[in-house]
């Protein structure tokens, strides 16, 4: 019996996914749970396994090409079963006009389905889709196509290599991160040509096709900016009881280290607690006001941005927010976190300090109502009980969503957050 692989919804919020690479060739023979392709969702690179066992008969997607969720890519089927009405069919179905993609949550019943077709085939409608382009990657041992993973070519890219020099050390000779750093580290690999990389010669301009991320970006964008009526609020904090807390406890060992947007996350996360009135979704029809607190982290990534989510954040040590978003921020770089890892938060913190931006607003991340821009601590002259002095200081901008936070309750909110911010010691216990 023939097993259907289709797009499956691989995130919450999955409408279409890129196929970014086939790791199963036609003819191979496939066992349940096996990768088959790596997928680029809105959010990372997942992978795609298999729902059924028995030969690659056919592929229907050929990399870097994007379908809609339950799109059919691929059969899996004994190597005596007819196919082609399933090929005629997902044929068929490429050349109709496009619907409407359904969301994820009604996409949860597309996945690979076991279908029978020993009945004969009907009449094909259009052409079969066309099979894969041959590759660009590189040839690996015995003329087949090198495997690597996608933090691996983003490395050899971003450094330059060429994979066919790249001795894979990963299962069945995949190229994996740490035989991209040996051959950094080494010099024995020769460099691509860069040249025209950005700019092509003798071209003006070069078009870029969407990412699904950045796909996902603009909606989500357009869903915020339009529809919310956003007002803010900004205030100007006082760092200086931070950075001398912040020193000592360096002082006290690598394991008490952290870092100032630590701080502030933790700040927020209990000034929430305080303020569960902020804490809220707007759901259309109703005001959902959480009792816990789950902060989104706005992290830059190569492709766009991407906001992981420390939960319970406002129940947890500063030096495990320091921890937990250490590691969350170097996974959301290397597209690595998991759908739970990146969905459920109930407010969000951007900062982009560290680049120098002394005050910026953020836009809301809906349904959350509210979202807080950082900007960069700086040094600047204040008058301090009545004498001038140099002091850090730090600008916060608050974006609320008018129709669950006004103006007084913001406000209140961010009393609470400066007085923790410049008390900090209220802060660990």
């Amino acid at each position: 019996m023939a097993t259907k692989v289709v797009m499956e919804a691989l995130s919450p919020t999955m409408e279409e996914g890129r196929l970014v690479k086939w790791l199963k060739n036609e003819g191979d023979q496939i066992k349940n749970g096996e990768t088959l392709a790596e997928v680029e969702t809105d959010k990372a690179i997942m992978e795609l396994v298999a729902r059924g066992e028995g030969v690659l008969r056919k592929r229907l997607l050929n990399e870097n090409d994007a379908a809609p969720v339950g799109q059919l890519i691929a059969v899996i089927a004994p190597p005596d079963e007819n196919i082609d009405a399933l090929v005629s069919s997902a044929g068929s179905a490429a050349a109709a006009p496009a619907a409407p993609a359904a969301p994820a949550a009604a996409s949860a019943g597309a996945t690979q389905e076991k279908v029978a077709s020993g009945a004969p085939p009907a009449p094909p409608t259009a052409r079969p889709a066309a099979p894969p382009a041959p590759s660009a990657a590189p040839s690996g041992n015995g003329g087949g196509r090198m495997r690597s993973s996608p933090l691996a070519r983003r490395m050899a890219s971003e450094n330059g290599l060429d994979l066919q020099g790249v001795q894979g050390s990963g299962p069945g000779g995949r190229i994996i991160k740490r035989d991209i750093e040996a051959a950094v580290a080494s010099g024995s690999v020769k460099q691509q040509p860069t040249a025209g990389r950005f700019v092509p010669a003798g071209e003006d301009y070069r078009d870029a096709p969407l990412t699904q991320i950045r796909k996902t970006i603009a909606r989500r964008l357009s869903e915020s900016i339009g529809p919310i009526p956003t007002f803010y609020l900004t205030a100007e904090f006082d760092m200086e009881r931070v950075a001398e807390m912040r020193a000592a406890m360096a002082a006290m060992g690598d394991e008490f280290k952290v870092s100032f947007n630590d701080i502030v996350l933790k700040a927020v996360a209990t000034a929430l607690a305080q303020h569960p009135e902020v804490n809220a979704h707007w759901l259309g029809d109703k005001i959902r006001y959480f009792n816990r607190v789950h902060l989104g982290m706005a992290v830059a990534i190569e492709d766009g941005l991407i906001t992981p989510v420390i939960f319970d954040a406002d129940q947890k040590r500063m030096s495990e927010i320091s921890r937990e978003s250490r590691e969350l921020a170097k996974r959301a770089r290397e597209r690595k976190l998991k759908p739970e890892e990146y969905t459920g938060s109930t407010f969000s913190v951007s900062n982009l300090g560290m680049f120098g931006i002394d005050q910026f607003t953020a836009i809301i991340n809906p349904p959350e109502v509210g979202i807080l821009a950082v900007g960069a601590l700086e040094e600047k002259p204040v008058v301090v009980d009545g004498a001038l002095a140099h002091r850090k200081r730090m600008r916060v901008t608050m974006s609320c969503d008018h129709r669950v936070v006004d103006g007084a309750l913001g406000a209140r909110f961010l009393q609470t957050l400066r007085r923790l911010i410049e008390n900090p010691l209220m802060l660990v216990y």
